[in-house]
C-alpha cells in the first residue's frame, strides 16, 4: 500500500477549545470518530484503505492531543457540538454531508450525534459502543479514576478502566504477558487525561436503549463474535431499537478488530457506503 498524503487541520469549538485532525484522499467524506485512550492514530490503517475512493477524516476528539483540554466535567453534548461543528467544515469544503463512523467510544458519541441533529451526515457506522458502560455505576469509578490518574498511579488508573470496560481478567493478564516495551510516558499522559474526559461524561450519561429509536440515519451495527459480555446483549439490544440498521458480526475478532483486522472493517464500511443513495 502506498503512503497516503494527509492535510492537517485544525477548528475552534464553540466553547474555544482547539480541535486538530487531518485529511486524505478525494470522493465522498467520511468522518471518523476515535475510542477511550485512541487519537489520530486509531482509524488510520483503515482510512488509509479508503482514501483512494473516499475523502477521510482523522479528528483527536477533545482532550487528546493534539487537539485541546477542555474544562473537567466534559458531557456528550460538548463532543455532539464538535462533530457538527467538524462535519459543517466538511460540507462547506465539500458539498456533501458525511458518513459518520465511531468506534467504542466514539461510536456512542456517534449515536449522540445522529440522534441530536442528523443534518449534515448522510449514514452512520458504529463499532461495539460500550453503552453498558455509563449511568450510576460509572461515577465512583470515574472519581476514583480522576484520583489515581492525580497521583500517578498508573496501575490504579488501569484496574478502574478494566471494571468500567467489564474486560475478563484472562484477557487482561494475555494483554500484561505480550507487553514487553515500557509505555511512552508522554503518549500515557495523552491517553490518561483523554480517559479521565471521557469518563466524566459517561457517567453522566443515561441508559436507556429506547431513546436511539431517534436516530433516523441508515446505520451499519459492527461488532467481533468473540467479544466479551455485555457488548453482545448490547449489540443485540441496540440492533433492535435502530430504525434503520445493518448488523455485521465478525467470526474470531473482538473489541480490538479495528486494528487486528483493517482490512475486513474497510471492506465493510466500504460496500455499506456503497449501498448509500
Amino acid at each position: 500500500m502506498n503512503a497516503v498524503a494527509y492535510q492537517d487541520f485544525q477548528l475552534t469549538a464553540a466553547d474555544g477549545v482547539r480541535l486538530a485532525g487531518r485529511y486524505a484522499g478525494a470522493g465522498d467524506p467520511v468522518l471518523f470518530l476515535h475510542g477511550s485512550g485512541g487519537g489520530l492514530h486509531s482509524w488510520a490503517a483503515i482510512a488509509d484503505r479508503l482514501s483512494d475512493r473516499y475523502q477521510v477524516w482523522l479528528v483527536a476528539r477533545r482532550g487528546y492531543g493534539p487537539s485541546g483540554q477542555p474544562a473537567v466535567g466534559k458531557r456528550f453534548g460538548d463532543e455532539v457540538s464538535d462533530v457538527h461543528r467538524i462535519a459543517g467544515h466538511i460540507a462547506a469544503q465539500t458539498g456533501t454531508a458525511v458518513h459518520l463512523v465511531g468506534a467504542s467510544y466514539g461510536a456512542y458519541l456517534a449515536l449522540h450525534a445522529a440522534r441530536a441533529e442528523p443534518g449534515g451526515l448522510r449514514s452512520l457506522a458504529i463499532f461495539e459502543p460500550p453503552l453498558f458502560a455509563a449511568g450510576p455505576r460509572i461515577v465512583p469509578l470515574a472519581r476514583r479514576y480522576a484520583a489515581a490518574f492525580e497521583r500517578g498511579d498508573s496501575a490504579a488508573a488501569a484496574a478502574v478502566l478494566n471494571e468500567v470496560t467489564l474486560v475478563p481478567e484472562q484477557i487482561v493478564r494475555a494483554f500484561a504477558a505480550s507487553s514487553t516495551a515500557e509505555p511512552d510516558p508522554v503518549e500515557a499522559q495523552r491517553s490518561g487525561l483523554g480517559w479521565r474526559h471521557d469518563l466524566d461524561a459517561l457517567a453522566a450519561d443515561e441508559t436507556d436503549m429506547a431513546r436511539w429509536s431517534a436516530v433516523t440515519l441508515p446505520a451499519l451495527l459492527m461488532a467481533g463474535a468473540d467479544t466479551w459480555p455485555p457488548m453482545p446483549e448490547t449489540v443485540r439490544d441496540l440492533a433492535g431499537v435502530l430504525p434503520e440498521v445493518r448488523t455485521v458480526v465478525w467470526p474470531g475478532q473482538m473489541h480490538f478488530a479495528t486494528a487486528t483486522a483493517p482490512d475486513l472493517v474497510a471492506d465493510t464500511l466500504r460496500e455499506f457506503f456503497a449501498a448509500q443513495p
